[in-house]
C-alpha cells in the first residue's frame, strides 16, 4: 500500500510493478488487493495502462482499515477472542489468567494502527529516502574532496 500510494498520482500502478520491487508474490498481492478493493480502499483500472489507484486519499486510510480488509487477525489471546483459553475441550471453557493482558494488548493495537495513516507511512518513506540521499551526497562529496 506504501508502495501504491508513493506512486498516486502518476497514473495506475500495476501489481507486477509492485511484486518486482517489494518482492511479494503477484498472486498473493491479487488477493489482497482483490479484497482492499471490496472494502474501496483501492479502485482497478482495467485495460492497457491500467492498474490499481488509491480509492480515497492516503491520510484518510488508517492501517487497521488496511488490517482488516485483508482479514489479517489481530489478536494477542490465545484463544481468539473467545474467552475460551483452556481450549473448546476443557470443561472449565473459562479465560485463562493473563487473557485480560493480552485482550487489553489487542485493544491497543487497534487503537494504534487507527490512528496512523497511509499518508503517515509514505511520509516516513520519504522522510526516509530523503537522508539516505543526503548520505550518499555527503560521502561522494567527501571522496570528490580526499582526491
Amino acid at each position: 500500500m506504501i508502495d501504491l500510494a508513493l506512486r498516486q498520482g502518476k497514473g495506475p500502478v500495476t501489481l507486477s510493478g509492485i511484486s518486482q520491487r517489494q518482492a511479494i508474490s503477484l498472486s498473493y498481492l491479487e488477493q489482497l488487493f482483490g479484497k482492499l478493493r471490496r472494502h474501496e480502499i483501492v479502485e482497478s483500472i482495467r485495460g492497457p495502462g491500467g492498474g490499481y489507484s488509491l480509492a480515497r486519499r492516503a491520510d484518510k486510510v488508517t492501517v487497521a482499515d488496511i488490517i482488516i480488509a485483508v482479514d489479517e487477525p489481530l489478536d494477542a489471546t490465545q484463544c481468539g477472542g473467545k474467552e475460551n483459553c483452556h481450549g473448546a475441550d476443557a470443561a472449565t471453557g473459562t479465560r485463562c489468567m493473563t487473557h485480560e493482558l493480552w485482550a487489553t494488548l489487542n485493544e491497543k493495537m487497534v487503537d494504534y494502527l487507527d490512528s496512523v495513516s497511509l499518508q503517515d507511512l509514505v511520509d516516513q518513506q520519504k522522510q526516509k529516502n530523503c537522508e539516505q540521499n543526503v548520505v550518499h551526497v555527503h560521502r561522494a562529496h567527501a571522496a570528490v574532496g580526499q582526491n
